[in-house]
């Protein structure tokens, strides 16, 4: 005798898992849609560069380490008033997708992070990174004395300008020269050497990717920002010191290097002629 019951299989399971999951996703959505603009911007960038696991502490990129100050008093008296704060998980996120933006960088130069005298160096800064491209004699970034990039030069700055393009940073370009330098020409010092390597990264920056509404600020110090721990006439010193934010930084002050507030380079005499601006080789 047949029974009455029977069975008619688990596909209803099925169904319901899918609508479980479903569901589940649209609150996630909704609940994300939510939030302020920094978790959605970091939410964002996550999802934009994926990457395996976070960078470890001996992988060659700095780590972050937070330093108490008054904003941070702020941030605890805000709190306490109920004011709306990123969490420390997004400060987490925002940490590691640029751990893996740093990493990514060295990866596209084929570097080794951990060479003693490497050619460019990646810092993460609190707010972004810290980008510095040495000029060094076995691998120079421009030509002897001249602000014109060597093929390495037009190598790395392609790529850090993919990077930037790809990420959206804010930048800051700082210019800076070893001291007891010759020049061949009376009227053209140091200063005019920092200024005009720090243009000139300026606009093979744009040539290349970068939005010119994202550069912020181009300065050149001469050799008067000697690296901390290096002799001032230090091959070292001759470098670019490019600064990315996720932010813009001009209501916010310099975010770079710690440097004498009113260093600045002398503005340059005006040319006898107009001299035409021929971009970098491709």
């Amino acid at each position: 005798m047949a029974g009455k019951g029977k069975h008619h299989g688990g596909a209803w399971k099925v169904a319901y898992a899918d609508f479980v999951t479903a569901m589940m996703a649209l609150f996630m959505v909704l609940w994300i849609c939510a939030q302020d603009k920094k978790i959605l911007l970091s939410t964002s960038q996550y999802f934009q560069s994926p990457f395996r696991s976070p960078l470890t502490a001996n992988s060659g990129v700095m780590p972050y380490e937070r330093t108490p100050n008054r904003s941070d008093d702020s941030s605890k008296q805000d709190n306490a008033t109920g004011e709306d704060h990123p969490s420390d998980a997004n400060k987490q996120i925002e940490l590691s997708f640029l751990n893996a933006a740093a990493a990514d960088f060295y990866r596209l130069l084929h570097i080794d992070e951990d060479l003693a005298k490497k050619p460019i160096d990646v810092e993460v800064t609190s707010d972004g990174l810290r980008v510095t491209l040495y000029d060094r004699a076995k691998k120079p970034l421009f030509s002897e004395d001249g602000a014109a990039f060597t093929e390495w030069g037009r190598f790395v700055m392609q790529n850090l300008a993919w990077l930037i393009d790809r990420h959206k940073f804010y930048v800051t370009i700082d210019g800076h020269t070893r001291a007891n330098m010759v020049f061949k020409r009376d009227d053209y010092s140091a200063w005019e050497l920092s200024v005009d390597r720090a243009n000139a990264s300026r606009r093979s920056l744009v040539y290349y990717a970068v939005d010119p509404g994202k550069i912020e600020r181009v300065t050149g110090y001469a050799d008067t920002v000697p690296l901390p721990g290096e002799a001032p006439a230090s091959e070292a010193n001759q470098r670019i010191t490019i600064s990315l934010t996720l932010e813009a930084q001009r209501q916010h002050g310099d975010a770079g290097e710690h440097r004498p507030p009113t260093v600045a380079a002398p503005p340059p005499a005006p040319p006898a002629q107009p001299v035409a601006y021929a971009p970098p080789p491709s």
